[in-house]
């Protein structure tokens, strides 16, 4: 007999939170951070893991950020645009990290892990952040996360986020691609897929 999992036991005591970056280019030291968002998931009925609130803001590129062109031209961001919400690197920080703070209590987990679509990525401009903005309370595990590229390669046969959407069942906006809210959410539900279709050994044998 089986029992249903909790974010407490299932995942070692870590929390996934996926992650997405929107950037000015590949360089976490040297170029902007202009969009993050984070979708924090559970379990619902039955143990299946939910896709569940998407946390999501812009952000201002810090002093003397790079912006390469062509990487402008693929997300499609106008950091001056009048009408961009954005707010300072720091301040999109503390939010975010406030807000996945509180979820690693609500779940009694021990520290949130990132989930990411080329996780290492992500992972590198958040830390970077971190490092610009002096943030002490980091939720984050500083290395280990997640890697839905991996994941939907060994259970899809793709790694290109797109490919993998659609070869796990779900539909792919290209029109709405490359807005971290969207990738976000998109990788959430790729998680959300593999973790249901895969059960840990120890919870099969109970």
């Amino acid at each position: 007999m089986s029992e249903e999992p909790c974010m407490a036991n299932r995942f070692r005591g870590f929390l996934p939170v996926v992650v997405d970056v929107e950037t000015g280019g590949f360089n976490a030291s040297t170029d902007a951070l202009l969009e993050i968002a984070a979708v924090l998931v559970d379990f619902g009925d039955g143990g299946i893991l939910t896709r569940g609130e998407t946390i999501r803001y812009h952000v201002k590129p810090f002093a003397g950020a790079n912006m390469d062109p062509a990487s402008m031209a693929i997300n499609r961001i106008d950091p001056d645009h009048p009408l961009r919400p954005a707010i300072d690197e720091r301040d999109a920080l503390q939010r975010l990290f406030r807000a996945v703070r509180k979820a690693v209590s609500d779940n009694d987990c021990s520290r949130a892990i990132l989930v990411g679509h080329n996780a290492a990525f992500d992972l590198a401009f958040v830390n970077a952040a971190i490092a610009r903005t002096e943030i002490k309370r980091n939720p984050f595990h500083p290395f280990s996360c997640f890697d839905t590229a991996t994941l939907c390669g060994v259970a899809f046969g793709q790694t290109v986020l797109a490919r993998a959407v659609v070869a796990a069942g779900f539909k792919w906006d290209e029109d709405s691609a490359h807005s971290a809210a969207y990738d976000a959410e998109m990788t959430a539900d790729l998680f959300c897929e593999v973790v249901n279709r895969f059960q840990p050994v120890y919870q099969t044998a109970l």
